[in-house]
């Protein structure tokens, strides 16, 4: 930047309301990452709508999801291409779009290629809405801005299950995808209206394409998000095509890693992760994404799978987590300029390993009480990682490396939230056959337990009309119904276990942050 530029550079503040900017952003962020939750319990009314099976159906999940990974890393480049907010308008109205599109869609290809689409625009929104706020607002403000980006990241997925089990259970899966079409006509509206570049990023543009670095990129993210995603339907590495899948991954990232790290224009910046404050921040936020999207999933699933409920009542466990971090983000806002934000992000930590701990004493016919509030305890604690994580990650990166550091910190999230979804579900799936195999050692005639048990069933099958001479039969088939759901309920506690473990093991490495707290109204720190 030219020194007469500079003194206009430090002094530029957006001409609209910075509160205003961060709502419009963050409403076009929300409904973006609304989407990689709400269409999950949808899938089955698409697999009978469009005649196809559920294992064909989840394509629409995978393309979605492959496509958004790739373009989270190259965002910050496509910005530069186009211009940031010509960039993030480009986003919104094609996302809104291809909304439109699939929930036209007449055949699962067609599904598909709309679900690929969208998550290629989509892909866009959550990087430039966090640079934008980035810029927007001065680094003491920015704890109380990120507030409002928490409310897209963490409440979206909490809340997604939830609306999409009543949208498809009232009216029809297709509304899932038209709900977001008024939402991003008046978030494109609203971003023309008050987003505007600042001066480094009018003058920042790009230097040419960087084939290389965007193919290893498309090559790693593509084909892990493939892996992770039909790694479970596919029994994991027994198949072939998994294997093959996780061997590109991994070449293709390690690839990625070496070509950034060497070539002279890069499309990603991945030297800011030497920054020791937002290297640390974005590990942070992927464990948190892992432990965020892996419960999401593993509550409502419990609830359908082992106890019955319907889609709309297994998202309602969701909601009230949702109420707590809504009530709670104000508060550790408050609390940031007065507790160092290393302490605020261990005590998130501890409060969701604690919480793990407590959801793992499950019983067959637990309540839907208990079930809400085992899942509310797990959502405060998140409630105090998102905005103290997101502050000081950001806190020592050059103004001039915001794009690439939000694109970074994107696709961290979401690429190990998606390895959380999966990761969990194979854990059910392993732990629910270690268990069968425990608890099949009870079940024998040589226990005198399992003889009462089954003399006390056929008396009661007895009595409730069956003949003596089938009722040894059906008392042994209402034991090994018992003996399936206890296996069941016992490898979900162990899987809430091993997720608490980990959380416990997060917690020491909080304190290698710097000893950053935001100063209250203090002036904002010079760009490094």
């Amino acid at each position: 930047m030219s020194g007469r530029g500079a003194p206009a550079a430090a002094e530029w503040r957006p001409k609209a309301n910075p509160w205003l900017i961060a709502v419009v952003v963050t409403v076009a962020a929300f409904m973006e990452v609304l989407d990689t939750t709400i269409v999950n319990v949808s899938l089955p009314h698409i697999a009978g709508s469009l005649s196809s099976s559920y294992d064909d159906a989840t394509w629409a999940l995978t393309s979605y999801l492959v496509a958004n990974g790739i373009v989270l890393t190259i965002s910050g480049w496509l910005s530069d291409v186009f211009g940031r907010k010509r960039y993030f308008m480009i986003c919104i109205g094609m996302f809104t779009v291809c909304s439109l599109l699939c929930g036209l869609a007449d055949s699962l290809p067609e599904l598909i290629l709309f679900r690929l689409a969208q998550g290629f625009f989509g892909g866009g929104l959550q990087p430039n809405q966090q640079s934008i706020i980035l810029d927007t607002f001065e680094p003491n403000k920015r704890g109380s801005a990120m507030a409002v980006v928490a409310v897209a990241t963490i409440v979206a997925p909490i809340i997604g299950p939830t609306l999409g089990g009543y949208i498809t259970d009232n009216f029809s899966w297709r509304w899932v995808f038209f709900l977001n079409v008024p939402i991003g006509i008046m978030g494109l509206f609203g971003v023309a209206a008050l987003v505007e570049d600042p001066p480094w990023v009018k003058e920042r543009r790009s230097q040419g394409v960087d084939y290389i670095g965007i193919a290893l990129i498309t090559l790693g993210l593509g084909t892990l998000q493939v892996a992770m995603d039909r790694g479970e339907d596919s029994d994991w590495l027994t198949s072939g095509f998994i294997r093959v899948m996780f061997l590109l991954a991994f070449l293709g990232i390690l690839g990625a890693i070496g070509w950034l790290l060497t070539a002279q224009r890069p499309v990603l910046n991945v030297r800011v992760m030497m920054n020791r404050n937002f290297a640390l921040g974005v590990t942070m936020i992927a464990a948190m994404a892992f432990v965020l999207y892996s419960s999401a999933v593993v509550v409502p699933q419990f609830a359908q799978q082992v106890i019955g409920y319907t889609a709309t009542d297994a998202g309602l466990i969701l909601s009230p987590g949702g109420v707590v971090v809504i009530l709670l983000i104000p508060i550790v806002v408050r609390l940031l300029p007065q507790v160092p934000t290393r302490y605020l992000i261990g005590t998130g930590f501890f409060i969701i390993a604690c919480s793990l701990v407590y959801s793992s004493i499950l019983v067959p016919d637990i309540s839907f009480g208990r079930l809400a509030t085992l899942r509310a305890t797990q959502t405060a604690g998140l409630a105090f990682l998102f905005v103290p994580i997101s502050t000081i990650a950001y806190s020592t990166v050059p103004r001039d490396m915001n794009g690439d550091a939000a694109a970074l910190y994107t696709m961290f999230r979401n690429v190990f939230g998606s390895i959380g979804i999966s990761t969990s579900s194979a854990l059910i799936t392993a732990r629910t056959q270690v268990q069968e195999a425990h608890l099949s050692y009870w079940m024998t005639p040589l226990n005198p337990n399992y003889n009462a048990l089954l003399q006390h069933n056929e008396a009661t099958v007895i009595a409730m009309g069956q003949s003596a001479a089938s009722a040894p039969t059906v008392a042994a088939g209402v034991i090994y119904q018992t003996f399936l759901k206890q296996a069941e309920v016992l490898a979900y506690s162990d899987v809430f276990r091993i997720c608490a473990v980990a959380a416990f093991c997060i917690v020491p490495l909080t304190f290698l942050f710097s000893n950053y707290k935001p100063a209250k109204g203090a002036a904002a720190p010079a760009a490094h």
